[in-house]
């Protein structure tokens, strides 16, 4: 089994800061991809950033400029720093690995996703 945990979400003032991390443990073999979504009340969950096994990255136009996504792939473990909060960054994070399992004479191939970590920006 392949358990994601978060943390570091909270309240903050718009224009502050936070950085959530989500540690991947369990039984596994490689972790590609590793992301992070967000969904608002009432709205569908949606991609805010990814990075590759390799490093690249890629954002929602919304982020862009203001959140940053890194990983340490010795702690298997991915990171959102994120600046200039805006009220409508308020949404449980999720944080979601593309991950390898052996299984058995084969390796399956699997997204998992944490279990959510709630960030609210209010004054």
């Amino acid at each position: 089994q392949v358990q994601l945990v978060e943390s570091g979400g909270g309240v903050v003032q718009p224009g502050g800061s936070l950085r959530l991390s989500c540690v991947a443990s369990g039984s596994f073999s490689s972790i590609y991809g590793m992301g992070w979504y967000r969904q608002a009340p009432g709205k569908q969950r949606e991609l805010v950033a990814g990075i590759s096994d390799s490093g690249t990255t890629n954002y929602a136009d919304s982020v862009k400029g203001r959140f940053t996504i890194s990983r340490d792939n010795a702690k298997n473990t991915v990171y959102l720093q994120m600046n200039s909060l805006k009220p409508e960054d308020t949404a449980v994070y999720y944080c979601n690995a593309d991950v390898a399992v052996p299984a058995g004479i084969v390796t399956r191939r699997d997204p998992y996703w944490g279990q959510g970590t709630q960030v609210t920006v209010s004054s």
